[in-house]
């Protein structure tokens, strides 16, 4: 089992991306900013530097406890918020860069942390990566049950073809949450021509740093022991302090 142990201070808010997600866009207008005032490329670049992933600094389990009441009897514990009262966090979805193929054509690569998913999509990325199949009444309950779907789609704008773009999932990420202070990492995947770009580390990154605006600092997964390497140089730590993951499997 792989932790993500981040004692940082979480963004105080979140704000959506001056770029929204909209599969019929075409090229950017000439002189378009990339980013607005409030999302400048500085203000980013600090951003990534406050994010910075840094090693356990505290034991694993007592940041776990340190939401549970020590002693019920003394302390005063406001009465939860109703939902009128939270504020609402709106998905983030930006691009992440664009570059003319050798045809001619525009492709852009977008992040969505929306959750728009569709589920023949996502059997078939799972398919490319050589996963085994799923029931897709499963797969669609375990996105619907996600607390954050995190995804890549390509868009591909064609110079001569008035006809929408095309767009294709290349990628997922879903994490699991308590809404407090955990969450786990799950089925994350990249599709195999897109594979060698970083875009699984950009995934994960961008996972981490919603879950992190939303004030839940420990984070796990469970890893493959052929991509335990990937996910230490993104900050998480195997079986830390001699923590283990365990599971139970029914026995017929």
């Amino acid at each position: 089992m792989l932790a993500h142990n981040l004692l940082l201070p979480s963004p105080s808010s979140s704000s959506p991306s001056p770029f929204a997600f909209d599969p019929h866009r075409r090229r950017l207008p000439p002189h378009h900013p990339l980013f607005s005032d409030a999302a400048s490329p500085a203000r980013l670049a600090g951003a990534s530097r406050r994010i910075k992933f840094l090693p356990l600094k505290s034991s694993f389990w007592e940041t776990i406890r340190s939401g549970f009441l020590k002693d019920s009897a003394t302390q005063i514990v406001d009465p939860p918020t109703s939902p009128e009262e939270e504020e609402e966090i709106l998905p983030q979805e930006f691009l992440l860069f664009e570059k003319t193929l050798p045809d001619g054509s525009l492709e852009q690569i977008m992040f969505s942390s929306g959750g728009d998913v569709d589920v023949y999509d996502l059997q078939a990325l799972c398919d490319k990566v050589g996963w085994p199949r799923r029931p897709l009444s499963k797969l669609a309950a375990a996105l619907k049950n996600s607390y954050i779907v995190a995804t890549l789609h390509s868009i591909r704008h064609s110079p001569e073809s008035d006809e929408s773009a095309q767009t294709k999932l290349i990628g997922m990420a879903r994490a699991t949450s308590d809404h407090a202070f955990n969450a786990t990492i799950w089925d994350v995947l990249v599709d195999p021509s897109y594979q060698g770009q970083g875009l699984g580390k950009t995934l994960v990154e961008n996972l981490i740093r919603t879950l992190l605006q939303r004030d839940i600092g420990n984070i796990s997964l469970f890893a493959d022991s052929k991509v335990v390497d990937f996910y230490r140089n993104l900050g998480f730590e195997a079986d830390p302090e001699g923590i283990k993951g365990m599971f139970w499997y029914p026995k017929y």
